[in-house]
């Protein structure tokens, strides 16, 4: 389905935050595929609060940040303000950011290495809720990029289920820039498929309708709701 030229910054949130999901619902319906089993992640990473909170006027509820230590600043207060919100890491987490990110997110993205898993099951037994978990996935076998390299997750996961007794709830992937996104989107679908994982954390604002043709049920948005980043 082809995009909209028009830049997001120039027309109002409620707007932005329709049109993408009218485009959440055709893609699923050309998927045959319900609408409702795809989560929207409004991903609010470099947006200070006042650009944050127009979306939750009209109504959205779940965002992603990428910095355990920038989402701090500004989502305790908004969550004062606002009920039901849930918040999503989708970038890296160093061990040492372990316990802020615990405080304050709902769902963890990128799990990526035995020492997280550790430091996990290390919080979980001093009694820290833990979020729901995602393994990120290099599906490209970058080396500048965090994530389980694909011939490595059937391992891993055993791991977690086996070793560390880590409820592992689907996985993520960025595909390679100059690489079509679809070829990973299918990667990911057949690891999760065939280790019996239902969430698929895939496609962003440029391919997230090629990420729900190919099974996402997570689709991580932001540019084409808040405009280009300073």
């Amino acid at each position: 389905m082809t995009s909209t030229n028009t830049d997001p910054a120039t027309v109002s949130p409620a707007s932005r935050l329709e049109a993408i999901r009218a485009r959440i619902s055709a893609a699923a319906r050309d998927a045959g595929r319900r609408a409702e089993e795809i989560s929207l992640i409004a991903v609010s990473k470099t947006f200070e609060a006042d650009a944050i909170a127009p979306l939750l006027d009209a109504g959205q509820r779940c965002f992603g940040e990428n910095r355990v230590q920038e989402a701090a600043g500004k989502w305790p207060h908004l969550r004062e303000r606002y009920s039901g919100i849930e918040l999503h890491l989708i970038g890296p987490l160093q061990s040492n950011k372990l316990n802020d990110a615990l405080d304050l997110f709902d769902v963890l993205h990128t799990l990526d290495r035995a020492k997280l898993a550790e430091a996990l099951v290390k919080a979980r037994d001093a009694g820290k809720r833990l979020p729901r978990l995602f393994l990120q996935v290099n599906t490209g076998e970058e080396p500048q990029k965090a994530g389980v390299p694909p011939g490595d997750v059937d391992r891993f996961l055993e791991r977690c289920r086996n070793d560390w007794k880590l409820e592992i709830e689907g996985l993520m992937c960025i595909p390679p820039v100059t690489e079509e996104p679809a070829l990973h989107f299918a990667l990911l679908e057949k690891i999760a498929r065939r280790n019996g994982l239902s969430k698929l954390s895939m496609g962003m604002s440029a391919d997230f309708e090629t990420a729900i043709r190919l099974g996402a049920t997570h689709v991580r948005v932001g540019s084409a709701l808040f405009g280009t980043r300073g």
